[in-house]
């Protein structure tokens, strides 16, 4: 890791405070949170901004891990699919799907849904941006507020990727989940 491990106690009250709003009541705080903390605005703005996404919005959590899995899969995340692999399973992803995803293959879906955020996302990386096709299957099949969030959340996990692999944050008990499919 290239920044130092956060000690609460070592923080200011500033990010002491924002340290708090995150990590909730089980005190859970990892990746990102550990380099975005050290300027406790951004932290606490990309913290709501998740809760807007994660916590209060519209999306299937089944979907939102699988974007997560995607995103986690483009960048070698380690630390991104180690905390969201187990999560995908539980949330109602099959494990063939992300068995496939983890090893750059093309999953099968049984849900139109799934392979609409699947299209999108994979065509997005691939050509920076979405063909009308893509982008009118994926209003039809999610609609626009769900599509809203499916974009604005895969870049959200775009930045969280970065910000891990940048600063090297590695997954727990330094798992390397990733290295098998490259």
């Amino acid at each position: 890791m290239r920044v130092p491990a956060v000690e609460f106690e070592k923080l200011t009250p500033e990010q002491q405070r924002v340290y708090k709003d995150i990590a909730g009541p089980r005190l859970v705080f990892g990746g990102p949170w550990q380099v975005w903390i050290r300027q406790p605005q951004i932290a606490e703005v990309l913290n709501k901004v998740g809760d807007v996404l994660r916590v209060n919005g519209k999306m299937d959590k089944r979907l939102q891990e699988l974007l997560t899995l995607i995103v986690a899969r483009e960048w070698n995340c380690d630390y991104m699919w180690y905390v969201h692999e187990g999560d995908a399973e539980k949330k109602g992803l099959s494990k063939e799907v992300i068995q496939a995803i983890k090893n750059r293959q093309v999953p099968k879906f049984d849900k139109d849904d799934e392979q609409v955020v699947y299209d999108l996302i994979t065509e997005l990386y691939k050509n920076k941006k979405v063909s009308q096709q893509t982008y009118e299957r994926a209003l039809k099949i999610l609609g626009e507020d769900l599509l809203i969030e499916l974009v604005t959340n895969t870049g959200r996990y775009n930045q969280s990727a970065i910000v891990v692999n940048t600063f090297e944050i590695a997954a727990p008990g330094d798992a390397r989940p990733m290295t098998a499919g490259k």
